[in-house]
């Protein structure tokens, strides 16, 4: 659950996104976001093969282990709470990974459609 309190999009509290790997703005776990968090880390998305490929060669390297930042890198099945503008640059290039809704942030709607978001929601029906 939200160590800050924040609400997911269906104005509940949100979930948490992953600890193994680590995720978050905050790296707290949960898809937490402030004015500080300039690309907006608040969808909790499950990686692929295509998204992470797809984001490479975007420049954003979401695969190679950084230790000195204390990242694993991610691989396919990992959850991760991706930038609201790059996974709807996702979409809109046809490999937009699919979502956890409840542990998405409210804040995710300023970016990204509900009808969008759940079309691409592994949680709800």
């Amino acid at each position: 659950m939200s160590k800050l309190g924040q609400l997911n999009i269906f104005h509940e509290s949100l979930e948490e996104c992953s600890i193994d790997p680590l995720t978050g703005f905050f790296r707290t776990g949960c898809c937490e976001t402030n004015d500080n968090d300039q690309g907006t880390h608040t969808v909790c998305a499950l990686m692929d093969k295509e998204f992470l490929q797809f984001s490479f060669n975007q420049g954003n390297d979401l695969i190679t282990p950084m230790p000195e930042y204390n990242f694993p890198g991610l691989k396919p099945g990992d959850k991760w709470c991706l930038c609201a503008n790059r996974w709807l640059e996702a979409f809109d290039a046809g490999v937009a990974p699919h979502i956890y809704a409840k542990a998405t942030n409210l804040k995710t709607l300023d970016i990204i459609s509900m009808d969008k978001i759940k079309k691409f929601a592994l949680d709800i029906a």
